[in-house]
């Protein structure tokens, strides 16, 4: 059941104060709604890449030739001259602009009752299956929609700009739950009906939704889901903190209450897929690479490999450096048993080596660290060490859905770079309109 300490009232830490039904329960956690889609037989053209992965030359080159891609919506830069500030007002002028357009072409439609979407995302031999929803900003703000990262404030103000000007939440938040076998029956349920599109994306990801159209089905959703004591997120923190701020910047306007909720994709948390996030460092801290190894060993036991090294197990690292894997495991007396977030691979490695040896206190400013995703495989260390641009890499183990739920529920933050979600989520597929 929600939490029992739910009283009738609320402060959030905007100020804003919620009311609670009878029951003493946020209502609602997620709901149905209107989504602004692509018709079926335009969903492939539509479908983009999230706005956050690609810079603005790689959105220009996307979009070239593809006037309903929804990049002109989420990097609306791509149709200005090239020398434009990506924050500039016209920018998002042109995003809203260039909206209307696809709606006015028919490109776009809203359907005209509430829903749920089920989403598929398919990779290879992975496949996972969610929901689609409005999930609630109040919710959010009293931390039942938990986080576990830091925002930036230029970051969150760029997407409240962008919702601001297009009236509409474009960019899914992607959301993860403790599995539940009656949550997954409905929506198995719908995945056996015709789907409204599928659409292969150019990396291969295969992308399809289906419309949730039965009342008990919908009803019985949000039942399911209010009854969560939480849900996580994945991936959003930026959007998500931004729906807030629009919320509260509208809050007692006489405006329609939508944009009390903001657009989430949820997926069971034994579904999901994290790759390891990987760490480069440009130079060795002035020690040679005998006395580096030297200092790794005081907490680690290293083992030369004859191959790459991919981590099978927490607390075990792989390490590349003049031409050579070696694999690291840290001395177990030296692993936290309470802290969640102290016992993380990529905390475990930046307090016992990367700061203490290498000299890097602060891996989010500092300019001789930088971040690899997993998907893009070891190959890629290997690369970046052999042609000199960094002198040694260094290969983790991923974070674990179980971890991240933790650290959330402790009310925590993960240091910077410690997930890396595949597959992505594709921006167009179902947009939440704010009235």
């Amino acid at each position: 059941m929600p939490p029992a300490a739910a009283k009738a009232k609320h402060r959030s830490p905007n100020g804003a104060t919620y009311n609670f039904n009878g029951d003493g329960v946020l209502a609602t956690l997620i709901r149905p709604f209107t989504g602004l889609r692509p018709t079926p037989t335009q969903a492939a053209t539509v479908a983009a890449p999230p706005y956050d992965v690609l810079n603005t030359a790689e959105a220009r080159e996307r979009a070239a030739g593809k006037p309903n891609s929804f990049l002109h919506i989420s990097k609306p830069e791509i149709d200005l001259p090239a020398d434009t500030d990506p924050y500039a007002p016209a920018v998002y002028a042109k995003g809203a602009e260039n909206l209307k357009r696809l709606v006015d072409a028919g490109v776009l439609m809203r359907d005209t009752s509430p829903h749920y979407y089920v989403y598929r995302l398919r990779m290879g031999g992975h496949v996972q299956t969610g929901f689609v929803a409005a999930a609630s900003v109040a919710a959010y703000d009293i931390n039942r929609i938990r986080k576990h990262e830091f925002t930036r404030p230029d970051k969150e103000d760029d997407r409240v700009r962008q919702i601001e000007a297009l009236n509409a939440q474009t960019g899914p938040v992607l959301l993860a739950y403790k599995a539940q076998n009656d949550v997954q029956a409905i929506i198995d349920g719908v995945a056996k009906t015709a789907p409204l599109y599928e659409v292969t994306a150019d990396d291969g990801i295969v992308h399809t939704i289906w419309r949730m159209d039965d009342a008990a089905a919908i009803a019985q959703l949000t039942e399911l889901v209010d009854a969560m004591t939480a849900l996580y997120i994945a991936d959003g923190h930026h959007r998500s903190a931004a729906a807030s701020r629009v919320a509260a910047a509208r809050r007692g306007k006489g405006k329609s209450d939508s944009a009390e909720y903001f657009l989430a994709v949820a997926f069971p948390h034994d579904q999901m897929r994290i790759f390891d996030y990987n760490r480069v460092i440009k130079d060795l801290n002035g020690l040679t690479s005998d006395a580096f190894l030297a200092k790794i060993k005081e907490r680690f036991d290293v083992t030369s490999a004859a191959t790459q090294v991919k981590p099978d197990k927490p607390t075990r690292f792989g390490m590349y450096l003049d031409g050579k894997w070696y694999q690291l495991d840290i001395h177990q007396n030296l692993v936290p048993t309470a802290d969640p977030v102290a016992r993380l691979d990529v905390s475990l490695l930046q307090d016992n080596l990367i700061a203490p040896i290498l000299g890097i206190a602060d891996p989010r400013r500092d300019k001789r660290i930088d971040f690899v995703g997993g998907i893009r495989g070891l190959k890629e260390l290997e690369k970046r060490v052999n042609n000199g641009e960094m002198k040694v890499a260094f290969s983790l183990h991923p974070t674990t859905l179980e971890q991240l739920m933790a650290v959330a529920d402790a009310d925590q933050v993960m240091p910077p770079k410690s997930t890396w979600f595949e597959p992505k989520l594709a921006d167009g597929l179902v947009s939440h309109v704010i009235d």
